[in-house]
């Protein structure tokens, strides 16, 4: 495959552990790691104890949802790389692997447009009411007013929250609709902003500003239920949230309670809090959010398009395949955190 970079394999048939998938098969990341001489066994781990017996063993390990804690970590004896497929790294606990002296890798800038496609179509659909035309067109009801009220979107407020690669490609599409783009993110410089015509702002002045709230904020220690009853409390009635961010960067319980209030109109969510891909067992049941009909839910579907499900394959097998022979892989979360504690 002309995607596949050559390498020169390993004698030793090192372990390649893929913790879970839900490709169908693994047989383009075997491809790849099998060229560099490595042995590939593939799992459906819905818990971190069912890595506990591989872990010893692998020279490396990948995963999509299964959490890779620091219970696996100091069970890894031969362990080079975990290579996560995506960006996130928030279910690896790379402090751990740090320590440990094993190398994380991820998955950079291979689904910005989809994300960014995706969450403007959430929005969209919320704001143009199509879930509510849907319904009651398919009862029979051929009226303008079944999904009123519809209110213009330009001249209207977005606050993005997080304005990286992501959110800044969300807040040039929303420009084109004609609606005010602001946004909070503590971590960019303001002349960025400026040049995409983005004014940065307080969290508390976003949320007292913004008729819709596009979340694309990653999860970490600080931005846990980032948005919950307060934030809720403080936002314009009627505004409408979109996360494509991570779930429990919203605190769902707090959303329901905004939502049938009716303090806030919608939501449009890529991912509930609780994450089911990441669950042996699950059901809508188990969230109450699924119960309301103005509140649109996607499984975690923003990252995908065919394109994108292959990029992220591809690249995530060829970041171990080339630790494993040796050479420098292209996306390293901790590279720097090891060569601190190797010096």
């Amino acid at each position: 495959m002309s995607q596949i970079t050559s390498f020169k394999p390993r004698s030793d048939r090192p372990l390649v552990v893929i913790t879970d998938f839900d490709f169908g098969n693994v047989s383009l990341e075997t491809e790849i790691l099998e060229a560099a001489g490595a042995k590939v066994v593939a799992m459906q781990a819905k818990r971190e104890e069912d890595l506990f017996e591989v872990a010893p063993d692998c020279a490396a390990i990948m995963n999509q949802y299964a959490k890779i804690g620091q219970k696996t970590i100091t069970r890894m004896q031969k362990c080079e790389v975990i290579a996560r497929y995506g960006v996130g790294v928030d279910i690896v606990d790379v402090g751990a692997a740090s320590e440990k002296g094993i190398l994380v890798t991820n998955v950079q800038d291979y689904c910005t447009e989809e994300v960014a496609d995706h969450a403007i179509a959430l929005w969209m659909t919320l704001t143009r009411k199509l879930l509510d035309y849907d319904r009651a067109t398919h009862r029979g009801i051929w009226k303008w007013q079944s999904g009123q009220p519809v209110y213009r979107l330009r001249g209207r407020t977005m606050g993005v929250v997080s304005l990286g690669k992501i959110g800044q490609a969300i807040a040039t599409r929303a420009q084109a609709f004609g609606v005010n783009v602001i946004a909070y993110d503590p971590f960019l410089k303001a002349a960025v902003a400026a040049k995409l015509g983005v004014e940065l702002v307080s969290k508390a002045d976003l949320l007292a500003r913004s008729n819709y709230i596009l979340m694309q904020a990653p999860m970490t220690p600080d931005t846990h239920h980032f948005l919950s009853d307060a934030e809720f409390a403080a936002m314009k009635p009627g505004a409408i949230l979109v996360n494509t961010g991570r779930g429990p960067t919203v605190d769902n319980a707090a959303l329901f309670r905004a939502l049938s209030e009716g303090h806030l109109a919608a939501a449009g969510l890529d991912d509930p809090e609780e994450e089911p891909a990441k669950r042996a067992n699950w059901t809508p049941e188990d969230n109450p959010l699924f119960t309301l009909p103005n509140v649109l839910v996607t499984p975690h579907a923003a990252y995908y398009s065919e394109e994108s499900i292959l990029q992220a394959r591809v690249t995530a097998a060829t970041q171990v395949a080339k630790v494993l022979t040796g050479q420098k892989p292209d996306y390293t979360v901790n590279a720097d955190a090891l060569a601190a504690i190797t010096t």
